[in-house]
């Protein structure tokens, strides 16, 4: 009889990246699989694009840690989500429930907790996001992906595990990626990337520097849903919202990066061995978890970074030379890294609590 494994996750790609790598891994051991996200998710979307993984969505609030009106009708929505996740699971019968968090996680966790259904929760930065935090008295394992993250977290449950790659990430072409962006192969490749939902604050001082970037770098620009900007179409200077199929390859293709300090995003650069420029996330529009990630890659070797409250022309253009000039030595660092048995072990560990 197959086993059934159910995937939950959203909110923003970064709550998806890791379920669709293991995703295929699950399917090529004919593993039943199905997805439960919210009803109009990003995650929806990119689970779109994967066959035979049935989608079901459920209602939920989001988990904010300010002011606003819907924060009284939220719990009503979470609540509602509780339910039609405990029917989802209690009818589809999984042997074990993975999340990797957002608050779409939430009202599924507890509802596989419930149904008596084994749950693993990846948790990638050092420090857990809300909804994470919610979920874990409810989960089995916890798998996290920086050492550290471990220290808080009950110790019979946690694992550092490290981080998982995508498949697709390993197989990027240098050459697809500069025909794709229509680059010459003797300038170097400048990729800027602010997120799946963009950088408001990243856009604006790449663009006001764009003259003097593009001195030195051909530059690919996935700028966010809604803020390309037609008005600065020309050679060398390519923008996307997002890139789904060709990422591997603009990835492989670039010379240095410039991002914000999401885990998934500076791991997958990292094991990429891309020099990075990573520009956190401000506390007072985060809890402050990028500014950790970065700091704890800063401390290792693998990056530099610029905060944003530092953010002026002559920082921006002095970091950016900073990393590229001194590229081999990031690069020196990052090789000393080893990520590649991550996969294996998180989905043995999946295989070992599956009822």
């Amino acid at each position: 009889m197959k086993k059934k494994i159910i995937f939950t996750g959203g909110g923003t790609a970064g709550h998806v990246t890791v379920n669709l790598a293991l995703i295929p891994k699950f399917a090529q051991d004919g593993w039943e699989i199905k997805y439960i996200g919210s009803e109009n998710g990003i995650e929806k979307q990119l689970v779109a694009r994967l066959d035979h993984v049935p989608y079901a969505g459920i209602a939920t609030g989001k988990l904010r840690r300010y002011f606003d009106w819907n924060n009284f009708k939220d719990p009503f929505r979470v609540i509602k989500g509780i339910f039609q996740a405990y029917s989802l699971i209690k009818r589809e019968k999984p042997n074990i429930l993975f999340s990797k968090g957002g608050f779409v996680s939430v009202p599924v966790v507890l509802a596989a907790w419930l149904n008596r259904v084994p749950v693993i929760i990846h948790e990638s930065d050092i420090t857990p996001g809300l909804a994470n935090k919610i979920a874990m008295p409810f989960a089995t394992r916890i798998c996290t992906t920086f050492p550290e993250t471990t220290k808080g977290l009950d110790k019979k449950k946690a694992v550092y595990v490290g981080a998982i790659i995508r498949d697709e990430l390993k197989r990027g072409n240098r050459e697809r990626g500069l025909a794709f962006c229509g680059f010459q192969a003797d300038k170097p490749v400048l990729l800027i990337m602010g997120g799946s939902l963009g950088s408001q604050k990243i856009n604006q001082v790449v663009r006001q520097n764009l003259d003097s970037l593009m001195r030195y770098f051909q530059i690919v620009h996935l700028c966010g849903k809604g803020q390309v900007d037609e008005t600065l179409d020309q050679p060398g200077y390519k923008q996307f919202e997002y890139i789904n199929e060709e990422l591997a390859d603009v990835m492989a293709m670039a010379d240095m990066v410039i991002s914000r300090a999401g885990s998934n995003s500076i791991f997958e650069f990292l094991y990429l061995k891309k020099p990075m420029l990573l520009i956190p996330l401000s506390r007072a529009a985060s809890r402050g978890d990028q500014i950790l990630n970065a700091e704890s890659f800063r401390k290792m070797g693998y990056c530099e970074v610029l905060q944003e409250e530092e953010i002026s022309t002559k920082t921006f253009l002095q970091k950016v030379a900073d990393v590229f000039n001194n590229r081999d030595r990031y690069i020196a660092e990052m090789s000393k890294s080893n990520s590649d048995e991550t996969m294996n072990q998180v989905i043995e560990m999946i295989k070992q609590l599956a009822k």
